[in-house]
């Protein structure tokens, strides 16, 4: 089976080995998943999978890429998310076995295809919101939009403060310069001694010192970059306020901010394992380091339309990066907007918690086409919320009174039962409470291939046939 081109592959006949007599397929019930999932993928355009193998002269015929994405998908459905465990499962579990019949890939095989075709996971996350589409569960109802923190791939144990960074690398180059005389009368005695050399050898202490100095050095050029990036964000933010203030003629209360200051503070930290995430707080009150892990969801069947991790702390900004990529996966995906009776698009519920609660992302959510439900405050448990201005006169106000209306609280409280149990869903039914790989960019992807057998999963227990990707 070839869909690249002429490259040979591994033979992968899912059919033939259900009919063998002894074959995981004749133990396993007749709607599992594992045949759900073999009807899918192939209805999928999988092309890219392939071109990586297509240039690729050296070695034996590969696995079958259309196999290596069933084998993927099928792990990240069932909560089975190692490279070795997934191997394992191959000798041992028989919907695993009926994937991959007597070809089993080793762990470092599955490890590498799933780090070489991480974009490629991306494109398939719209197909399979495609097909969701096509059965019908996509209604473009309430979409609700919500963040999680899942832990990263890196220890706390191998992090540095920033107080620390700069007494340590005070230490190291004082280290150095007292051993660089050294490494010169070294180099003079065994000259001497040896005869020629060719000079340029650094000691194995001097060159370890000055590999960690660099580390070192990096690592606090990142802190002070992040700090700069937050202290021009505060400054736009003060000054957004005071022309609020202006605009409003509302006096400042309590005592005048601090100057802001671009450095970072002696304890800011940064991680030598993952530098690109921060240390961020937990559900749990805690602190560790997080991606920020973003999903909008569509109210009908819990169908996943956009999803995205983020370094950021909070979810404040993230409402409007959502929205764009929520109407472009569904663009993508050829579902279209409804349309009232004169065939105009109609306004799209969002729901939004308060984390996301901004003037900013009120009007780019109103200017894509949504109509936002953020709420505007935190009320109190059996307390009555506070009361809407008699005449709002921005954008959050207005979104404010219409969250704060009967018909808008009853709008606002379905986005419990939407956006939080899919979290749930994934992290405490499925495990997945930490990413496997390190970095952004993967991160992302990884996530995607969550969010994506998610969809497949609620495509399945709704008992919907597959149709043509």
């Amino acid at each position: 089976m070839s869909e690249g081109g002429s490259k040979t592959y591994r033979p992968w006949e899912p059919q033939r080995y259900r009919q063998q007599a002894h074959s995981p397929a004749s133990k396993l019930p007749e709607g599992a998943l594992v045949f759900f999932l073999l009807d899918v993928v192939p209805k999928l355009d999988v092309r890219r999978f392939y071109a990586p193998d297509e240039k690729e002269t050296r070695g034996g015929p590969p696995f079958d890429p259309a196999m290596m994405v069933c084998l993927v998908l099928s792990a990240y459905c069932v909560g089975v998310f190692s490279s070795r465990k997934i191997a394992m499962a191959c000798e041992r579990n028989l919907a695993f076995m009926a994937i991959v019949g007597e070809a089993r890939p080793d762990f470092r095989t599955i490890s590498d295809f799933r780090k070489l075709h991480l974009e490629a996971f991306t494109e398939v996350c719209v197909q399979v919101v495609r097909v969701a589409g096509a059965a019908g569960l996509v209604k473009w109802g309430n979409v609700s939009t919500d963040g999680t923190k899942i832990q990263g791939n890196a220890s706390r144990h191998k992090a540095m403060s920033y107080g620390y960074l700069q007494k340590e690398g005070e230490r190291l180059r004082e280290e150095i310069e007292a051993l660089v005389p050294q490494a010169y009368w070294q180099d003079e005695a065994e000259e001497a001694a040896l005869g020629s050399r060719r000079g340029d050898e650094l000691p194995e202490e001097l060159s370890r010192r000055e590999t960690r100095l660099a580390t070192i050095e990096e690592a606090r050029r990142r802190l002070e970059e992040q700090a700069k990036r937050e202290a021009d964000e505060e400054l736009k933010r003060r000054a957004g306020a005071e022309a609020e203030r202006q605009r409003t003629g509302e006096k400042r209360r309590g005592r005048k901010p601090p100057p802001v200051d671009e450095r970072p503070d002696d304890k800011a930290q940064l991680s030598f394992s993952d530098a690109e995430l921060h240390i961020l707080r937990t559900h749990n009150k805690g602190w560790d380091y997080c991606g920020n892990a973003q999903a909008s969801v569509d109210e009908a069947c819990q169908i996943i339309l956009a999803c995205d991790v983020t370094d950021e702390t909070n979810d404040k900004k993230q409402a409007a990066p959502m929205a764009q990529a929520t109407l472009a996966t569904l663009e993508q995906a050829g579902i279209e907007r409804p349309t009232d009776a004169r065939g105009a698009p109609q306004a799209v519920v969002a729901t939004l918690d308060h984390g996301y609660d901004s003037e900013s992302a009120t009007q780019a959510l109103e200017e894509m086409g949504f109509d936002p439900y953020m709420a505007a405050g935190r009320v109190p448990h059996h307390g009555a919320p506070p009361e809407a201005p008699e005449a709002p006169r921005t954008a959050k106000e207005r979104m404010a009174a219409q969250v704060r209306s009967e018909p808008g609280r009853e709008l606002y409280a379905r986005r419990k039962v939407i956006v939080e149990p899919v979290f749930g869903q994934s992290k405490e039914g499925r495990g997945f409470r930490r990413f496997s790989l390190r970095g952004l960019k993967k991160i992302r992807a990884e996530w995607c291939v969550v969010c994506l057998t998610h969809n497949l999963l609620k495509i399945w227990r709704y008992g919907c046939v597959p149709m043509a990707a």
